[in-house]
Order: structure tokens, then sequence, then C-alpha cells
């Protein structure tokens, strides 16, 4: 059984993975292997146990308990429970609790990229996105509309961030990711090394819209977004096999970059 405690020290060291470390010192970037990440909302950490994730101690408002924790307290034997009133949990961590409930887990073994490409058909490529909630929003729409994979150029914010994590619904245990070196010469060679053609998502005027059949029909796609504001380098389209719009009506400039990634994933997904 787990340890059930009420937080009656919120300066307890045992809290700080909930309350003081950052994601720079949770992520451990020096060594990977201690890192630690934090799962938000029963649904998200059952996704995560699923998986086979380690958990390492969980924060539950009491009410949870018995009621949406239970399950998820069953699940982790031995784990310690830090518990208490919402207002104290919410005081400590500096936020109100999705569902009442997080879940400190050590972070999955990195994944290299080659491995990511090696069965898959399509995979979505993202350069310098920077926000969570998009690499949330864009991992949910990519398990949901048929990528294999997502690889991140190193610029990009970490998919275990807390709230990409929550805006994922979790679905950053499920499809595999990695980080790419040398983006872009050295991504984009190991893109074409492994069989892939790419297809830059960027509004320029030698660009085919995206019901073109070429690259659809195209057996292994990278589909490659780029930067919030910015979107792809200029040197990275040039780089690329295709370049490819989503047309705008009514004089709007362009979606989102977690918008157009559903759309492309959607209508660039494999048949057959």
């Amino acid at each position: 059984m787990s340890e059930i405690m009420e937080v009656a020290d919120p300066a307890a060291p045992e809290l700080d993975v909930f309350a003081r470390l950052t994601e720079a010192q949770l992520r451990c970037r020096k060594e990977p292997e201690k890192g630690i990440f934090i799962a938000e909302s029963p649904k998200v950490i059952r996704v995560a146990l699923d998986a086979g994730l380690e958990p390492v101690s969980l924060l539950m408002e009491r009410r949870h308990l018995e009621g949406d924790g239970a399950e998820i307290v069953a699940r982790c034997p031995g784990v310690p429970v830090y518990t208490g009133e919402r207002r104290v949990l919410g005081a400590l961590t500096g936020y109100e609790l999705t569902r009442g409930v997080l879940c400190a887990m050590r972070r999955p073994r990195p994944r290299p990229a080659r491995e990511v490409l090696r069965d898959a058909r399509r995979v979505a490529v993202l350069e310098g996105v920077v926000d969570a909630t998009n690499i949330g929003a864009m991992f949910r729409s990519a398990a949901a509309l048929g990528m294999d994979g997502v690889l991140l150029s190193p610029t990009c914010c970490d998919p275990l961030i807390r709230r990409a994590v929550r805006v994922s619904m979790g679905t950053v245990f499920q499809v595999p990711w990695a980080y790419l070196e040398g983006w872009p010469e050295g991504g984009l060679a190991l893109l074409r090394e492994s069989g892939f053609k790419t297809a830059a998502m960027a509004l320029t005027d030698d660009s085919v819209p995206i019901d073109h059949p070429a690259p659809k029909s195209e057996p292994r796609l990278a589909i490659v977004l780029g930067t919030e504001g910015d979107g792809l380098a200029p040197s990275t389209v040039a780089a690329c096999d295709y370049t490819v719009r989503i047309p705008m009506y009514r004089g709007v400039d362009s979606l989102n970059v977690s918008a157009a990634a559903a759309v492309a994933f959607w209508e660039l997904r494999a048949r057959g």
C-alpha cells in the first residue's frame, strides 16, 4: 500500500518536485536518466502508467483519495501520496490542480530519431515551436490523425513540460518522439537517408495546395511545421522536397501552428 501523508510543512524537501523545482531542474539535462516530469489529472496519469512510466510521488486533494484518484493510488503501490485541501495544495504549487491530482514520474529513456523513423510512414517535424500549449495540441492531433512519430528541432519546447503533457491529454506517452541533432542540415539528411520526402508547410508563391496528389501519394512523408509567428526558416523551406499551403479565405493570413498541423496531418495522412 501507499503511505498517505497530510501536507503539514509546505517547505518539506520531498515536495520540491511539485512546488519549487523549475522545469529545467526537473528535466535534469546533464543526467536525463534522473529527470522527473509532472503528469496532471487522473486521465493523463492513467495514460502514463499504461505506457509503463514510473511514478515517484503523488500530490492529491483529499477529496480525490476516494474519488478520481483512488484508482491511481491503487496502481502505485509503495508510492508516497501527499494530500491536503484544495486551497492548501494550490498555495503550495501556485496553481489549481487539474482534477485535483499530480504525479511526479521518471522521464522515459530518450529515443534516437532514427528509431522513431524506422517503421514510420508519416512523421511531424517541428522547428522552433516554443509554446507548451501548441506542443501539447500538436501531439494530440498527431496521435488522433495518423502520424507515426514526432521529431523536434533542438529549440522546441520540451513535450514533457507539465502544461504540454496536460494539453496533449497524455498522447506524448503514446506517440514516439525524439529531438533531432544538427537541424536543419543533419535532420533533413537523416530523413532523406530514411527514405522520407519532406513537405514544408508554408504560404509561398510556389507552394502547392494541401490537396495536391504528389505529396499525398508519397510512401514516406515528413510534414515540417515552423515556429509560432514567423513559421519555417526560408532555408528550411528551400531544402524540403515540397512546399505545401493550406488555402486561406476572407483575408486571413495564416492559421495558428497547432490548427495548421491538424489540417495537414489529416489531409496528408498515409492511405491504405
